[in-house]
């Protein structure tokens, strides 16, 4: 069968499209695929290691207990099996937050007792390791706190995270500006911020009004 020329021309064009639309096909199939999307779970949050406190004096079961951030002296009494009957209660600051290595005393009624600083030990890792005081400011179960006015440096760098260069800071600064007028006052002292001071403000003071 013969065919005209317009029938040819017809056949050539859908000869084409078909060629065009296989071409493009395949290129498709052929292209580059999105890499897959893979969503880690977060890592779990670390949970805080128990705390080593050491209670002695005038309780019942004096020793080394285990506590966690959150436990205040009042909890660390309890698990040294509370007062004795001589115990003079009324110099315990039950409401200070408890912190690893710290070690509370609580004395008898009339007793007097200075207990030394232990030298400073090492607390965190790496180069952020900050020195401080397994018992600061001194006799903390006593209700003893550092008057910022009157400490000396020796006095000062009991407290966490205060080192002999912030002490000496602290020093100067009343020295050229006069008394500490309250707690909050040492945050203009360099190198103490917000931080510093919510860790330290529990045993502070800056003596009567």
């Amino acid at each position: 069968m013969k065919l005209d020329a317009s029938q040819v021309i017809q056949r050539l064009i859908f000869l084409l499209l078909g060629v065009a639309l296989g071409a493009g096909a395949l290129a498709l199939m052929r292209g580059t695929r999105p890499a897959p999307i893979y969503i880690e779970p977060a890592p779990p949050t670390p949970t805080p290691l128990p705390w080593n406190v050491y209670v002695s004096g005038e309780v019942n079961a004096p020793g080394v207990y285990r506590a966690t951030p959150g436990m205040i002296i009042e909890d660390a009494i309890r698990l040294a099996g509370g007062f004795t009957a001589q115990a003079d209660v009324n110099r315990v600051n039950l409401a200070v937050r408890l912190f690893d290595g710290l070690q509370i005393f609580v004395p008898a009624v009339g007793e007097t007792v200075t207990l030394p600083t232990p030298p400073p030990v090492a607390q965190g890792s790496g180069s952020a390791s900050s020195m401080v005081s397994p018992n600061p400011a001194g006799d903390l179960a006593s209700g003893g706190k550092i008057n910022l006015n009157t400490a000396t440096e020796a006095e000062l760098v009991t407290l966490p995270g205060i080192g002999p260069a912030t002490a000496q800071n602290i020093i100067a600064h009343r020295t050229q500006n006069g008394p500490f007028a309250a707690i909050e006052d040492i945050m203009q002292v360099s190198g103490i911020g917000t931080g510093r001071f919510n860790e330290i403000k529990e045993f502070i003071t800056v003596g009567e009004p």
